[in-house]
């Protein structure tokens, strides 16, 4: 540590030249573009609304959020905004009812751009336990999501996984989903026909360009 102090005394006063200088130069000067640097500052600054539905709201973002063990302000975004207008990440915790769906909506479309959204638990990321009318079965049906945190409820190691999952989406370098890892495009439910019968004409068109953005890639 004395060492790096006296060395840089020396830079200030002129005294490094050569290859000294080249050398320090170095090791303290990292070069990258601008997308970049604008992916590593949002992704390190998320202010997330501070926003519950059920269940997951009382046992796992509290558990996440705010104790010791398990501190999201280690990755800054303990700043939970109230307003939407404010915020630019909203985490459905808990089940989403048909009625809670269109305000929960109301929220996204107000929140900043760019905004991002989790799904935590099970309930809110296919329906979970709620197989029934009254409870919206994902969702994805009314508003799209970046990541998904399975568990009922999930525990505060898997939100901050989840957590760490979009800041690498954020930052341009995004984990690779598990049909991308084992090759296995081509088997969704709606692209293989499924059991309602064959896609739609815009379903296979949108699955076709989408495989051939991935071929190209």
């Amino acid at each position: 540590m004395r060492s790096r102090q006296l060395r840089a005394r020396d830079m200030l006063r002129g005294d490094l030249e050569g290859e000294e200088l080249e050398r320090y130069v170095e090791e303290r000067v990292v070069m990258t573009n601008f997308d970049k640097m604008l992916g590593w500052a949002r992704s390190n600054s998320i202010f997330p609304l501070t926003f519950g539905l059920a269940c997951c709201a009382i046992e796992g973002i509290p558990m996440a959020a705010v104790t010791a063990r398990y501190d999201i302000a280690r990755f800054g975004a303990e700043a939970g905004r109230a307003s939407p207008r404010q915020a630019d990440l909203i985490i459905l915790s808990g089940r989403v009812s048909i009625k809670m769906a269109p305000i929960i909506r109301r929220l996204y479309d107000q929140m900043l751009e760019p905004k991002w959204a989790i799904s935590m638990g099970a309930c809110s990321s296919s329906g979970g336990m709620f197989s029934n009318y009254a409870v919206v079965q994902g969702a994805e049906k009314f508003m799209p999501i970046d990541v998904h945190v399975p568990g009922c409820p999930p525990r505060p190691e898997a939100v901050l996984y989840g957590f760490t999952k979009l800041q690498r989406k954020i930052q341009g370098n995004p984990d690779q989903g598990w049909r991308a890892r084992y090759g296995a495009h081509g088997t969704e439910e709606w692209a293989r026909g499924g059991p309602r019968g064959e896609p739609s004409a815009e379903a296979a068109k949108a699955y076709l360009a989408a495989r051939e953005l991935i071929v190209s890639a």
